[in-house]
């Protein structure tokens, strides 16, 4: 037997777990033996503060489910030899003792539906490098407890639609992570979740890159600043509003398992190579329909000087800003929107859970937010996510912009873990966020590589931060 983590337990076993679960008993230790072919977690009941075991084991449909219990004693030392007792009987069972009968046919993500000439790029690399083992081995236990309620989920993650399902796959695992239960009972819009906090519903939305004729355009240059401007300040916006307008047009908010939630939009842009990692700001441009300069006062104080965008044009289009005065918008509580939706991020997620083929190196990089009132760039950061002391979660980098004209204003709290940003009457943001909340980031992977020699290297820590030195210079 044995002791993983939490967040390893909750990568194999978490999606078992029921919203009133960490109500009724604390979480104390978690085990696996056979490299996670069972999992077992030992609980305390808060009321009598008592200790016992649950044993975990795949079913029909390879899930984890509950397939032995101790019986619950007075210290947490019998606990754990019940608990071992108890894991060693599942492991000499058979795979059969763990079906329950319930499970329906399992779901297989990974086996091609076609040839190879119609499968995506990305979704032979999952198969094919091993640098990319990590996401496949954390996806695997995830993707049993995924329901197709579309029909066409395999098809599209393995052809043309694998960005969005990842981006669903994504927020499926940051609701589980923050124990919201999906009602798999609803396939419109993509998420309706419900935990003793709250309830609120999700549509998932991609901005894609532009097509004319059925072929892919490249995205304009950005090399030069004033390109770069542009880019920002007019066409990302264009995209943004084209995507968000559309959804917004199928009026999820009128049906009756939705009209008593908050309604969010969940965004991601993939319409471009790494475009995600700087286009946050274009997004918040369009949907505040406000840019802020800065100057600093005879003090040396930071002043925010927010100026309202009226609109946006690139070439022959041209849109109204401000996606949350557009009629209608009352309607949408929020959006939601993360860089970090991508292949990348659960491959990390996978070598800090321990899956994948233990050769895989990966170093993060990019900027995150400074919390310094005087500072007027990001920090930069650099980080191994093999070192031992390395953390990530789910919901980290995921932000929250609110509608201040929401008819049902989404609670923060039901979303802990993400930055949430408010718009004044004034026009400045106000953003609350995590101590580490990143803007954008990059990852690079290795393989194979001895990670142990590695780990040596960097025991001195794992994270460095820095900040530019001009910003310095203005403090």
């Amino acid at each position: 037997m044995e002791a993983i983590t939490e967040s390893r337990f909750n990568a194999l076993a978490g999606y078992a777990r029921q919203p009133m679960a960490r109500i009724m008993a604390r979480e104390v230790e978690f085990y696996q033996i056979d490299s996670g072919r069972i999992v077992g977690m030992i609980i305390e009941d808060r009321t009598d503060k008592d200790f016992g075991g649950t044993v975990f084991g795949r079913d029909a449909a390879a899930r984890y489910r509950c397939v032995r219990v101790t019986d619950f004693g007075q210290t947490i030392e019998g606990a754990r030899e019940a608990l071992r007792i108890e894991m060693e009987v599942a492991r000499q069972a058979s795979p059969e003792d763990f079906h329950q009968g319930d499970e329906g046919e399992p779901i297989d993500f990974f086996t091609p539906v076609y040839e190879d000439a119609k499968l995506n790029p990305s979704f032979l690399k999952i198969l094919e490098e091993e640098t990319l083992s990590p996401a496949l081995g954390i996806i695997e236990p995830m993707m049993r407890w995924h329901q197709d309620v579309d029909g066409n989920f395999i098809e599209q993650f393995q052809t043309r639609g694998f960005d969005q399902r990842i981006w669903e796959l994504y927020l499926f695992a940051v609701f589980n992570e923050l124990d919201f239960q999906i009602d798999n009972s609803i396939n419109v819009p993509d998420f309706v979740a419900h935990s003793i906090f709250g309830s609120l519903a999700v549509e998932a939305a991609t901005v894609g890159p532009t097509e004319k004729g059925g072929k892919i355009m490249p995205p304009p240059p950005i090399e030069r600043e004033e390109d770069r401007l542009q880019y920002l300040q007019n066409y990302m916006p264009i995209k943004f509003g084209s995507v968000l307008h559309s959804k917004m047009k199928k009026e999820y908010w009128k049906a009756e398992h939705v009209k008593d939630l908050p309604f969010l939009i969940a965004i991601h842009d993939f319409s471009s190579p790494r475009s995600m990692v700087h286009t946050r700001s274009a997004l918040e441009r369009y949907v505040f329909g406000y840019e802020h300069d800065f100057r600093r006062n005879k003090h040396g104080n930071l002043e925010i000087l927010p100026k309202r965008v009226e609109e946006h044009r690139w070439g022959e289009k041209v849109i109204q800003s401000g996606f949350f005065e557009l009629p209608d918008s009352e309607n949408v509580s929020g959006i939601l929107f993360s860089n970090s939706g991508t292949i990348s991020k659960f491959n990390r997620m996978g070598i800090l859970n321990g899956f994948g083929s233990g050769r895989v190196m990966s170093v993060r990089e990019g900027t995150m937010v400074n919390h310094d009132p005087k500072a007027t760039l990001p920090q930069y950061f650099r980080v191994l996510v093999n070192a031992a002391g390395y953390e990530e979660t789910w919901v980290e980098g995921l932000s929250v912009l609110h509608n201040p004209h929401a008819l049902r204003p989404l609670d923060p709290d039901l979303l802990p873990g993400a930055a949430h940003l408010f718009l004044l009457e004034d026009g400045n943001v106000v953003a609350n966020t995590p101590h580490f909340s990143p803007f954008g980031s990059v990852t690079n992977n290795f393989a194979p590589v001895d990670i142990a020699e590695v780990r040596r290297a960097f025991e001195d820590g794992t994270h460095f931060v820095w900040t530019p030195k001009e910003d310095t210079e203005e403090q």
